[in-house]
């Protein structure tokens, strides 16, 4: 079975259990194997800088890394994780269970985990990195909305808040990164190759990769880009004219492009999702503000892109990272929803 037509399949299928950390996930009931045609991963983008003082040395550098799962009876269009943290936010839940990683495995979507430059598994840079520890866990307790001082818990989030390994595990899954415009158009330049050579595919994205996958989707040359579900994204795109001033110096942007770059945007489906308690942090208040404008400015223009709010679906107590949160079965089913009406979850042909 072909994977995309450019990645070739292992000889023989892989069977994955699918079961969490073992100190930390609960019991859950007996779930079929995971029946795999291939998994790797292959380098994608960068460049090739030599030595100033040698140029017979050179270094291979600022390419992104892609880890992919192709299941043995696949759907058509594949799912690429971009995260803002680390992978692991996709592989598990908050308590060890499943992450959409196995989830959406299971449900036949081929899986591709990226890292992009600089970060994770791609950390060769073309350019020095002074690396300064920085005091994160505490900060990284309020912006992903666990609550708004730490170890005051929101009331009832969807963590396990009396798991101490839990948030030992949590307060690890993260690499270091850079939120700069000049760091998103890198990645994105990247991330568009990415996509041209994986196939048609949906990019869920966390935070800042939400910025990063809608600048991809400028960069990417195919067509493969058939949709992005953003979870919580603070950064944006918008046509020259329209929407906020951009701000090339702030965190997150937004940028704006010329409208001739941004209508390819409007060429698939998007969904921009929060989750709970966002009125309780001025940022991701005023992100879903600037999502809503967003997509009434895509859906102007002839797109198709929705904001969704989980609790309007339901759904309580969800944080920055509702996809590894306890009720991301939950959260997944929305995404289910999402991609079977937009005609995203047919199954290749045989």
């Amino acid at each position: 079975m072909k994977t995309s037509g450019k990645l070739k399949p292992l000889a023989a299928a892989l069977l994955l259990a699918g079961l969490g950390h073992p100190a930390l996930a609960q019991a859950e009931g007996p779930k079929p194997p995971i029946v795999l045609d291939s998994t790797g991963a292959f380098e994608v983008g960068g460049k090739v800088i030599s030595k100033p003082d040698d140029p017979s040395q050179t270094l291979s550098c600022d390419h992104g890394y892609v880890e992919y799962f192709i299941p043995a009876k696949r759907r058509s269009v594949g799912l690429i994780m971009w995260h803002s943290s680390s992978t692991k936010v996709w592989e598990n839940n908050w308590e060890g269970g499943e992450g959409y990683k196995s989830i959406f495995l299971r449900k036949g979507y081929p899986v591709y985990l990226w890292d992009g430059p600089r970060v994770g598994r791609a950390n060769w840079s073309c350019e020095p990195i002074t690396y300064t520890p920085e005091y994160f866990d505490q900060r990284n307790f309020a912006a992903w909305r666990f609550g708004i001082t730490y170890p005051n818990w929101h009331p009832g989030l969807q963590f396990p808040t009396a798991n101490a390994e839990a948030w030992n595990q949590a307060t690890r899954a993260r690499y270091d990164e850079f939120d700069t415009l000049e760091n998103a158009l890198l990645q994105a330049e990247a991330g568009g190759q990415a996509i041209d050579k994986i196939g048609p595919v949906v990019a869920l994205t966390n935070s800042a990769g939400g910025w990063r996958a809608l600048l991809s989707a400028l960069k990417a040359k195919s067509g493969n880009m058939k949709g992005i579900v953003a979870y919580e994204t603070p950064g944006f795109v918008f046509p020259e004219g329209e929407g906020p001033a951009p701000e090339p110096k702030a965190p997150y942007g937004p940028n704006s492009v010329p409208l001739s770059e941004f209508m390819k945007l409007t060429k698939f489906p998007i969904q921009m999702v929060f989750g709970d308690y966002t009125d309780t942090r001025p940022l991701w208040a005023t992100s879903v503000k600037l999502a809503r404008t967003f997509c009434e400015i895509v859906n102007r223009h002839g797109g198709d892109c929705e904001v969704l709010l989980l609790p309007d679906a339901g759904l309580r107590g969800n944080s920055h990272i509702a996809f590894a949160d306890l009720n991301n079965q939950a959260v997944a089913d929305e995404l289910s929803k999402w991609l079977q009406r937009k005609g995203l979850d047919k199954f290749a042909q045989p």
